[in-house]
């Protein structure tokens, strides 16, 4: 049976940019980050604390999906902590928290213009 999410991939247009902001502002760790075909590389970030990891890997074919809203949340303990740790951090928030009747949650954007939600657990 299916027992969870292993990897999530995350498309971006330059790697390195990539692996920079999602390491040094987002806080997250290289799990694996190994050739794959000339132009790309297999580079899987650990989330602390998480089982799920995310790669930075765009298909071929796929150059499309880069930039806009990507269907995925991240959680987290506090939105407006987490908020304020990513700014201070240079990471722009695409929406500002915001409490609503079934949570609370933000968004921010990464160097790609990908958007993602982060809420409350």
């Amino acid at each position: 049976m299916i027992r969870g999410l292993k990897i999530v991939s995350i498309p971006v247009t330059d790697q390195d940019v990539a692996l920079a902001f999602y390491t040094e502002k987002m806080g997250f760790k290289v799990g694996t980050d190994q050739p794959m075909w000339p132009g790309q590389r297999w580079i899987e970030l650990i989330i602390p604390g998480a089982d799920t990891r995310l790669a930075l890997f765009t298909p071929q074919g796929h150059e499309d999906r880069v930039g806009g809203f990507q269907s995925m949340t991240f959680w987290c303990d506090d939105v407006f902590a987490t908020a304020e740790a990513l700014k201070a951090r240079g990471v722009t928030l695409a929406e500002e928290p915001t409490k609503q009747p079934w949570g609370t949650y933000a968004k921010f954007r990464d160097p790609d213009g990908n958007e993602f939600v982060f809420s409350s657990r």
